[in-house]
C-alpha cells in the first residue's frame, strides 16, 4: 500500500459514524410546520406595521416580503423535501440555537437601551467564544472588526438612525 502524498491527510472514520441519527419524516414535517407558521405570523405583524407604497415603503413591506419567503420555502420543504435526507434528531447541541436567539433577543432588547455597539459586540463574542468555539484572541479580533464594520455601513456610510452611542 502506498503511502498519501505530503500534505495530504486520511479519513480517520466515515462521516456517518459521527453523525446524528436522523430526525424522520414526522420531525422533518413538523419543522416545516412550524417554520411556515412563524412565516406567517411575521407577515400577520408586517401587514400591521403598514406596507406603504412602491415608492415610500412602510415598515413592514420587507418583513413582509421576508415572511412570504419563509412560508414558500417551508411549503416548498414539505414537497421537495421527503425526496431529501432526513434532518438531524435534537441532540445537547440543538440547545445552541436557543440560546443564539435569546441572545439575539437581548441585543434587541438592550439596543435602544444603551444603543448599537456594546449589544453588538457583546452578541459577537458569544456567538464567536461560545457557540462557535473561537480562542477569545480571535472572538475579541472579530468581533471588534466585526462591529466597526456594521458601524461604518450602517451608521456611516447609510446614515441610518440606529441608536448608537458614539
Amino acid at each position: 500500500m502506498e503511502s498519501p502524498a505530503v500534505g495530504t491527510t486520511e479519513l480517520v472514520e466515515p462521516v456517518d459514524d459521527v453523525a446524528p441519527p436522523a430526525a424522520g419524516p414526522v420531525a422533518n414535517l413538523a419543522a416545516c410546520l412550524v417554520t411556515a407558521g412563524v412565516g406567517v405570523a411575521g407577515a400577520v405583524a408586517a401587514v400591521a406595521l403598514g406596507l406603504g407604497t412602491p415608492s415610500r415603503p412602510g415598515a413592514g413591506l420587507w418583513p413582509l416580503a421576508v415572511s412570504v419567503a419563509v412560508v414558500v420555502l417551508s411549503l416548498a420543504q414539505v414537497v421537495v423535501g421527503r425526496r431529501g435526507g432526513d434532518g438531524e434528531k435534537f441532540s445537547r447541541y440543538s440547545w445552541l440555537s436557543l440560546a443564539g436567539l435569546a441572545t439575539l433577543l437581548g441585543l434587541v432588547a438592550l439596543l435602544p437601551v444603551i444603543g448599537f455597539e456594546i449589544p453588538a459586540l457583546l452578541l459577537s463574542l458569544v456567538w464567536m467564544k461560545l457557540l462557535g468555539g473561537e480562542s477569545w484572541r480571535s472572538a475579541v479580533l472579530y468581533s471588534v472588526l466585526v462591529v466597526g464594520a456594521l458601524y461604518a455601513v450602517f451608521v456611516g456610510a447609510l446614515g441610518t438612525n440606529v441608536p448608537h452611542l458614539f
